[in-house]
């Protein structure tokens, strides 16, 4: 695990574990002798990929640094139903203490990792050059990993906050224009990614002409894309072509086939179902 994605992460789960246990502990958990062992597993109950497993040793190094935490699949390992994950083994009241926090992070980013998957595997299918891009439209406080789960379903990060890339959106044009924006992010942030939002043709040779790296079509039809990517083609090399709004499952290889290079799909993060995985009494 990048140690950069744990400081997050530890991070994010003690705040957790602040929200399950304050002010007075786990009732139900205290009714087991603090000196009772036990050995369970995470166990898949359905098919999909993993993401997030590391949460689970993070989860028990918190609350109790004795309990042993085995992984035995990787982040972006396919998982069946039955499958284990993992093994814990300690003090049964305090791995039960960390169960649905160490549930809750392990399934949520598994279910953005299979989401992303499915994505990634029509999308290829399609166009092999094609990336599946995530956005920032991620849970507060979650981001870092949940952009390490889209990379472990296969998919690609775009920014990760606002100081990584210049974005012109719609607003921004309505103030500044495209050819002014565009100026003025270059004389401002050389050397910086500059994409432009689109939403018609016009827009795109605009921002094609000016110097844009990244053209974004943006709630356009295939049709309308494939046109984009023959004016920009004309234009200039080099400039990449960004589909984005409303993609999903069954328009995403439309979308490779019309000559998008990236595919952003906010529904990997802000609507990808989990993965359902239980934590199962084994001795």
């Amino acid at each position: 695990m990048d140690a950069f994605l744990k400081i997050a992460a530890e991070k994010i789960i003690r705040l957790a574990l602040e929200e399950d246990l304050i002010p007075n502990g786990d009732l139900t958990a205290s009714l087991i002798e603090l000196d009772k062992v036990a050995t369970l597993a995470f166990v898949s109950r359905s098919s999909g990929v993993i993401a997030g497993s590391y949460c689970i040793p993070l989860v028990y190094g918190i609350i109790d640094p004795s309990i042993k935490c085995e992984l035995l699949l990787d982040d972006g390992c396919l998982v069946g139903n039955g499958d284990v994950i993992a093994r814990v083994s300690g003090s049964l009241r305090n791995i039960l203490t960390g169960e649905r926090t160490a549930l809750n992070f392990l399934s949520h980013l598994s279910g953005v990792a299979s989401l992303t998957r499915k994505f990634v595997d029509i999308a290829k299918a399609a166009n092999p050059n094609v990336v599946i891009w995530d956005t920032r439209k991620t849970t507060p406080g979650l981001r870092s990993l949940e952009k390490a789960a889209v990379r472990s379903g296969g998919g690609a990060n775009h920014r990760g906050n606002l100081s990584e890339a210049v974005l012109i959106k719609d607003n921004h044009v309505a103030s500044l224009g495209i050819e002014g924006a565009v100026m003025l992010a270059k004389a401002k942030w050389p050397g910086r990614m500059i994409e432009v939002e689109c939403d018609s043709l016009d827009q795109v040779s605009q921002a094609a002409n000016h110097g844009a790296t990244v053209i974004m079509c943006d709630n356009m039809k295939p049709s309308l894309v494939k046109e984009a990517r023959d004016i920009v083609n004309k234009v200039t090399n080099g400039v990449l072509i960004e589909v984005s709004g409303g993609v999903n499952l069954e328009s995403v290889s439309d979308y490779a086939l019309a000559g998008a290079d990236l595919i952003s799909i906010g529904a990997i993060t802000h609507s990808a179902p989990i993965l359902d995985v239980g934590l199962d009494f084994i001795s």
